[in-house]
């Protein structure tokens, strides 16, 4: 929860993301339901941010850094499961088994929620690590990523086998800058700010999600539209006053701005 809250506190004093590039919305092949990945690589906080989703009946992971036929002997992997505590893990591919975790263990929580059968996750760590088992993503050599979907058969939150290759997916994006016309700070406003009883969101690029969080980090509620926006009016009467922080999401990237309620 400390480093948590110290993220968005950074955030909230900042908001400096000029340089930061996106691979968009990965998606593995993996069904019924799919995994998906969106790594976003941030320059100016050397921080990367994983929007990663699975199904929420089960553990599931993410392989980081590895491609098709790695044959699970090695490589960065993250996992989520309700068995564990803390729920997300950092751990290697070691072979044939459960994966063994990191003795650091560096991806952090932001968010975790659930719809249906989906669950969507928002995890931060530095680009780069001094653990030797973490895939390392330094912001001016990093332009493309592969990665690996993995989840058991059945319905299951111990960590155990994947349940084979019908189980896995695999993906492969390059990095794209986010500094023109994606969706970044300088292409998404919000007016009247400080607002009452409503803001408007408008944007250059459309989105698809908007996260509110406050001050320390918490969770307030995420408002999703399906068919993508541009321009949206959110209505914000049940919402304490103070200070939020609001995440503007879509296929092309993310923004972070600051809301003050009066």
């Amino acid at each position: 929860m400390q480093k948590t809250t110290l993220l968005f506190l950074t955030l909230l004093g900042s908001l400096g993301f000029a340089q930061q590039k996106s691979t968009g919305v990965m998606t593995l092949s993996n069904n019924p339901i799919p995994i998906t990945a969106n790594f976003t690589l941030d320059n100016s906080t050397s921080q990367v941010t994983l929007v990663l989703t699975g199904p929420s009946d089960r553990w599931f992971g993410l392989g980081i850094g590895v491609e098709a036929g790695f044959g699970m002997a090695d490589g960065d992997v993250v996992v989520f499961t309700t068995s564990t505590n803390p729920n997300l893990s950092d751990r290697n591919f070691a072979g044939l088994g459960v994966p063994p975790n990191d003795s650091a263990q560096n991806w952090t929580t932001v968010s975790n929620t659930v719809s249906g059968t989906v669950r969507t996750l928002t995890l931060t760590r530095a680009l780069t690590t001094t653990d030797a088992n973490d895939f390392q993503m330094p912001y001016a050599s990093t332009n493309s990523i592969s990665i690996a979907g993995v989840r058991p058969a059945g319905a299951t939150f111990t960590v155990g086998a994947h349940g084979g290759t019908n189980n896995v997916g695999y993906a492969t994006a390059a990095f794209q800058s986010l500094n023109t016309d994606d969706i970044n700070l300088n292409t998404v406003e919000l007016y009247p700010n400080p607002a009452q009883n409503f803001f408007n969101v408008s944007a250059r690029s459309e989105f698809n999600s908007i996260t509110i969080y406050s001050q320390t980090g918490k969770l307030v509620k995420t408002l999703r539209f399906e068919n993508g926006s541009i321009e949206e009016r959110i209505q914000i009467d049940d919402l304490a006053t103070g200070i939020y922080l609001l995440e503007v999401s879509g296929t092309s990237g993310k923004a972070w701005k600051k809301l003050i309620k009066e």
